[in-house]
């Protein structure tokens, strides 16, 4: 009996000499990265000091931090497709609208430390699509040219390889390169384009998600330039240009443009005579007419009798 009441107070002073431990809550995988339309497990665990039943809680943050687990029910978007165990959540079938930053939080009243969080970060891949390709059907020798190819909705961010008559076009780093191909934006230029880079030219897409993406070929034509037919046009422009030029000085210089030209007066006084002949044949027609004129008689306005009449 002495022996058991000398245990009790040790085993009193030893709790009270033990520091407790407060609330604590941690994650085993606080970085999860799974394919679109797949679950993703959320892990968090916890432990309390005394309190049994703390409360669970997870959140999304964003904008605005929204509830994800609430008061013992999943809420928004995540109603009926999840599930918890423990304080660790299943989301079934993520999409693109469920990445983001999550938060779990424990609750415990009865802690010296009564709330405790950690954070897991969701990402959701997605193969690539089909990508868009930009392909010229012709250019002319020596020309600059450019082949675009993009796929805006792969997660991570895709990669490219063009194919010339469905050969694979090897980068080439060189100072000599005749064309580039950068294999993140998708873009393959040549400097100066030559016949020989004439054929069907196509693009893959690939992110290590899924199943690599090509567009539909499409061929590239590579015509000369016709040097004998500009050559033409500029010594006919040229021509033109010289003549109208020439033609215009001499008539300058002959004074054909001055106030005082012969040829303007001309013409202008022609105008006047014409205007002056037709104004006097304008008069001769108005007294013609004048005098031709007669005026019907006049009939009385009212009826009276002028003689009278016997029966």
């Amino acid at each position: 009996m002495e022996g058991t009441s000398l245990c009790v107070p040790i085993i009193i002073v030893l709790m009270q000499c033990c520091p407790s431990l407060p609330v604590t809550v941690s994650t085993n995988k606080p970085k999860v990265e799974v394919h679109e339309f797949s679950d993703a497990v959320l892990s968090c665990m916890f432990r309390t000091e005394r309190d049994q039943n703390p409360r669970i809680e997870w959140k999304k943050k964003g904008k605005d931090v929204s509830f994800v687990y609430f008061d013992g029910h999943f809420r928004g978007p995540f109603e009926g497709r999840a599930s918890i165990e423990g304080a660790t959540v299943t989301l079934r079938r993520v999409t693109q609208e469920d990445a983001g930053e999550y938060r779990c939080e424990i609750s415990a009243p009865f802690d010296s430390v009564n709330l405790g969080e950690t954070n897991v970060t969701l990402r959701v891949l997605v193969p690539p699509n089909t990508p868009s390709c930009e392909i010229p059907s012709s250019a002319v020798t020596g020309s600059t040219v450019q082949l675009r190819c993009r796929d805006q909705q792969s997660i991570p961010p895709a990669t490219y390889a063009w194919y010339k008559d469905n050969q694979l076009m090897i980068p080439l780093r060189h100072a000599n390169a005749t064309y580039l191909i950068n294999t993140h934006t998708g873009v393959l230029e040549f400097k100066a384009v030559a016949k020989a880079d004439s054929g069907r030219y196509s693009c893959r897409a690939s992110n290590g998600v899924g199943k690599p993406m090509m567009c539909e070929g499409r061929h590239m034509t590579i015509e000369d330039v016709n040097i004998t037919a500009v050559v033409v046009a500029v010594v006919v422009v040229c021509l033109v240009v010289l003549v109208c030029g020439c033609g215009g000085f001499l008539m300058h210089r002959n004074g054909f443009f001055a106030p005082g030209h012969r040829g303007r007066s001309f013409w202008i006084s022609e105008c006047h005579g014409a205007a002056h002949i037709s104004s006097q044949n304008l008069n001769r027609t108005e007294d013609t007419s004048n005098v031709n004129y007669i005026p019907p008689p006049q009939e009385p306005q009212d009826f009276k009798h002028t003689q009278s009449f016997m029966l």
